[in-house]
């Protein structure tokens, strides 16, 4: 077998440190996993879009995948605008204008996996 360049490594849900995110009204990241915590190929976070938050429209220059866990609400993806709820599972390929908004009542709950590496966002026109 090949050598493990990385050690295993349990986080506890009490150890996720969430902030606001700056360019957003009501989305809070925590970070799950990454190359400070022993991961160093993908970056896994937990995003909650708060009821009446909203992320504006901006740009990655890495793909995402998301997979909704809880709630409801609307992503743009480019020109389309898609409904999502927990279970499904969104790619948002590099480069693309995004952008997120929370109309129910309740938080919007998604996990986002990236590769590791710049994950600054541009905020489009």
């Amino acid at each position: 077998m090949g050598e493990t360049t990385s050690k295993p490594l349990i986080r506890r849900a009490n150890d996720i440190e969430y902030e606001s995110l700056d360019a957003a009204d009501g989305m809070k990241k925590g970070v799950l996993a990454n190359e400070e915590y022993g991961a160093p190929n993908v970056a896994l976070r937990r995003f909650i879009l708060e009821p009446d938050g909203t992320v504006p429209k901006h740009t990655n220059d890495i793909e995402h995948e998301q997979h909704v866990i809880a709630g409801n609400y609307t992503v743009g993806i480019e020109d389309e605008e898609y409904t999502v709820s927990a279970g499904d599972t969104i790619h948002i390929p590099a480069g693309a204008v995004h952008w997120y908004r929370n109309e129910s009542d309740q938080p919007g709950v998604f996990l986002c996996a990236v590769p590791t590496g710049d994950d600054e966002i541009t905020l489009a026109e």
